[in-house]
Parts: structure tokens; sequence; C-alpha cells
């Protein structure tokens, strides 16, 4: 699956900053404080806490998004047993993916989750179109940002530095490679889970 260029050469020359976090393991890790790492829903205080690493760019964490994760968020999250929290990654095209966190993290925690969600919706139609810009300015207009706002978005340098580093701590300290990688408790599971297994899982955590 691969998309268009953006429109902006502004973009294109932002964005770049946050590329070299997937390729450089070995790079030095930026110090990242524990709640700016993740977005959480769910009860802070839930015994269990299931981690998602995905990448907006992902086919397989926009499967999972799409098909799996309403009913896990139904039965586990807005039930309280779980505390669900999702960990920004990139994997190519790592220019989308990085302006979709970055959108994300504009629209404000109220908006964060839907914005994700419209932009899974949306990967296909994304990753396809001539300019993958215009497709996250649709999800940005939906979400009542302006045109200036989500340029000005898209291209904040230091947002970039800050989305580099978590995503460089992922890959040095949680050894993450690849995307969808989840964790339930202290267990690792890797590539796209159905319910089922997320809930054995979550079961054994429980224990």
């Amino acid at each position: 699956m691969t998309g268009g260029p953006f429109d902006r050469r502004a973009f294109i020359l932002g964005i770049a900053f946050a590329i070299p976090a997937v390729a450089d393991a070995a790079a030095p890790v930026k110090s990242v404080a524990t709640a700016e790492e993740g977005m959480a829903l769910g009860n802070p205080k839930a015994r269990v806490t299931v981690i998602e690493y995905a990448s907006l760019s992902c086919p397989h964490c926009a499967n999972w998004a799409n098909e799996v994760f309403p009913a896990f968020k139904a039965k586990y999250v807005d039930t309280g047993r779980v505390r669900f929290v999702l960990r920004e990654f990139l994997t190519p095209p790592a220019e989308m993916a990085a302006a979709g966190w970055l959108l994300a993290r504009c629209a404000g925690p109220a908006k964060y989750f839907s914005v994700v969600d419209a932009i899974f919706k949306a990967q296909d139609k994304i990753l396809a179109a001539d300019s993958m810009r215009d497709g996250l300015l649709a999800v940005a207009s939906a979400a009542g940002m302006g045109e200036g706002s989500f340029d000005q978005c898209i291209t904040d340098k230091k947002a970039l530095e800050d989305l580099n580093a978590r995503v460089q701590l992922y890959v040095s300290r949680d050894k993450i490679t690849g995307t969808p990688t989840f964790m339930v408790g202290e267990r690792r599971l890797d590539g796209e889970q159905s319910l089922e297994a997320l809930g054995a899982a979550i079961a054994a955590a429980h224990r």
C-alpha cells in the first residue's frame, strides 16, 4: 500500500524530522515522562492495563482498530475492567503516520481518540490518494480545525521532536519493531489480536 506525495513542501521538510526514529534503534533516547508516552481510555485503577503500539499508516493496525477495537472497548474498557493506553509509532509512509499523530494531539484529549478512529477508517483512501494531505485535512476539518491550524500543527518542529523521542524510547526500551504490538500486563502479543486472544491474556493477567 502506497500513498501519493503531500501538497506542501513545508510539510515534507517538517515531517522529515520524525522519520529517523524508526530506523535508528541505537540513537540516544531523550527522557519522556510516563504521562506523555501514550493516551489512555478507561479506569485508571483497573487491575489490567492493555497497551497498544500502533502506527496510523499500518494496515494491520487499521484493521484491528476498525474490526476488533469497538468490541474490545465495549467489553473491557467501558466496563472499567481494563485501562487502554495507545502509544504512537511510525511505519512507512512515516510522514503520513507522523502527521496523523500530530493532528490527533492537536485536536486535544477530548477528541484524540475520535481523530485516530477517523484516520484509521479513512486510511485506505488517504494512502491511495494523490494528496494524502487532503485526506488528513478532511479529518481535521471534521474535528473543527481550520486549514491554517492544520498546517501549523503538522509542521510543528517541537511536536515532531517529541513524537520522535517517544518512538525512539519504544524502540530502545520496549524493543518495538513493528505494529500492532500489545502489552497485556507483562505479556507481549505481536501482530493483530482477536478479541478472544486479548480476553485470554486479560484473564491470565487477573490471576
